[in-house]
C-alpha cells in the first residue's frame, strides 16, 4: 500500500470518527456555560470549527490532487 493511499485512509477516517467525536465533545462542553451573546457564541463556533483541522493540517495537504506515479 502506498503512502499516498494510506494517507487518503487516514484523511477519511479523522473524518468519519475524529469530526463527529469533535463536535459532541465541543457541544457538551459548552452545555456547561451560559449562553453568551449571538456575535460571542459564532466567534466560539468559527474558532473550534477551525482548530479541529489545524492539528491534520498536514495531512489533508494535497489529499485533493491525483495520485503521483513514478
Amino acid at each position: 500500500m502506498s503512502s499516498y493511499r494510506l494517507k487518503r485512509l487516514f484523511a477519511l477516517l479523522v473524518l468519519l470518527l475524529w469530526l463527529p467525536l469533535y463536535i459532541v465533545l465541543v457541544l457538551n462542553l459548552l452545555t456547561f456555560f451560559e449562553r453568551p451573546n449571538l456575535f460571542i457564541e459564532l466567534l466560539i463556533y468559527i474558532i473550534v470549527g477551525v482548530f479541529w483541522a489545524w492539528p491534520f493540517k498536514a495531512l489533508f495537504k494535497g489529499i485533493g490532487q491525483p495520485n503521483k506515479k513514478k
